[in-house]
């Protein structure tokens, strides 16, 4: 028996949902043009990087084994391109770092708590310029056993960012350095090339242990 799919939308007299494509509607000949129109060979950037910013990677190390490495706050001192000076704040789970991108030695403080699920192995970087009580920048980061979807040994890695509207404008002025040239979100363009840049430093860091037989989490972390 099927089930009663969208039929308290199509049972009421002339209503329908615009934006709504399924069999029922657009049999496959009328689908395909849509589906063509929608593969170009060229997108625009703001199409592709707009709204969200997802970059992706398959990374040749034991999924459990990356998990706690990224799970692991200081491990972005390793990895990422800017991050540095990773200390705990008075805040349990807190850390204080400096993002060199911020104009000037040491200048822009940021702000980080790792939100991580092993069972999901999920790892979520909440982050701040300049301010750790409202953390709005967050890092949405996947890892996926690549036995599962690559039918071989590593990992996957999916990571996802949104632009926050607090991207265009800083809401916490009265805390940044003074007379600091650069906002976080001056370089919202840039984050799809700089985070995969980054995946790829990430990518070459734990397969380099793990193809020399390191630990994936190195002992100053443990």
């Amino acid at each position: 028996m099927s089930l009663p799919a969208l039929e308290d939308i199509t049972a009421r007299e002339g209503a329908s949902i615009d934006g709504v494509i399924r069999i029922e509607s657009h049999p496959r000949e009328k689908a395909t043009p849509i589906i063509m129109e929608m593969m170009r060979s060229v997108y625009p950037h703001d199409e592709v990087f707009g709204e969200f910013c997802t970059v992706n990677s398959y990374i040749d190390c034991p999924p459990d084994e990356l998990f706690d490495y990224m799970a692991d706050t200081r491990c972005l001192e390793e990895w990422t391109y800017s991050l540095r000076g990773f200390a705990p704040t008075e805040e349990p789970g807190l850390w204080v770092a400096h993002d060199m991108l911020g104009a000037g030695e040491r200048q822009t403080k940021i702000f980080t708590r790792t939100v991580a699920n092993k069972e999901a192995r999920t790892v979520d970087y909440h982050c701040a310029w300049d301010q750790g009580k409202h953390l709005w920048m967050i890092y949405l980061i996947r890892i996926v056993d690549a036995q599962l979807v690559f039918g071989k040994p590593g990992s996957v890695v999916l990571w996802t960012n949104c632009h926050h509207p607090f991207y265009d404008h800083n809401p916490y002025p009265e805390t940044a350095p003074p007379q600091r040239p650069v906002w976080v979100g001056d370089f919202w363009d840039m984050f799809g090339a700089g985070h995969m840049l980054e995946l790829k430093t990430l990518k070459a860091i734990a397969e380099y242990r793990h193809h020399n037989g390191l630990p994936i989490t190195p002992d100053w972390m443990k």
